[in-house]
């Protein structure tokens, strides 16, 4: 089955425009042309779109996207330097999802801490909390928070 650039896009569910963009970017090396010049994409096509956008979702640059595309066009001899980049994208992701952890971490706590003062009808009684009073799993975010726990 072939796809048009707005199938596509709606399949990915993204703009048209994405999908030209990539292809001005030097994304989309592998998609045909009809007769009259319109962009026709493949099932394989499509795979790679799927591939395309979730390397650009975690934040990949574009000039990199593009090194992977052009590496995998160049067949076996390039398989290093695409597990090279995608090694160093893993890397990249984990560090972001540590990051987010810790924010989620401290929502957590701060979720924790309001719901206490809602019960209790003041924000005084966690004043008055020691380190003991305070759910254990909270404690490195306390510490992180306001540096060692007391």
């Amino acid at each position: 089955m072939l796809y048009t650039v707005s199938e596509v896009a709606k399949i990915l569910n993204v703009a048209p425009s994405t999908i030209r963009y990539y292809d001005k970017e030097g994304l989309l090396p592998f998609v045909e042309r009809s007769t009259g010049g319109i962009r026709v994409f493949t099932e394989a096509d499509l795979g790679w779109l799927k591939t395309i956008s979730c390397l650009k979702n975690t934040g990949m640059p574009i000039k990199t996207i593009r090194l992977y595309v052009e590496s995998a066009m160049q067949g076996d001899d390039t398989i290093d330097t695409r597990l090279s980049i995608i090694y160093e994208q893993r890397e990249r992701l984990l560090e972001q999802m540590k990051e987010l952890q810790l924010t989620l971490d401290i929502v957590e706590y701060k979720c924790w801490y309001y719901e206490t003062a809602q019960k209790a009808g003041t924000e005084k009684v966690l004043n008055a909390m020691t380190l003991a009073d305070i759910p254990e799993k909270y404690h490195p975010i306390i510490e992180h928070l306001h540096g060692k726990a007391e």
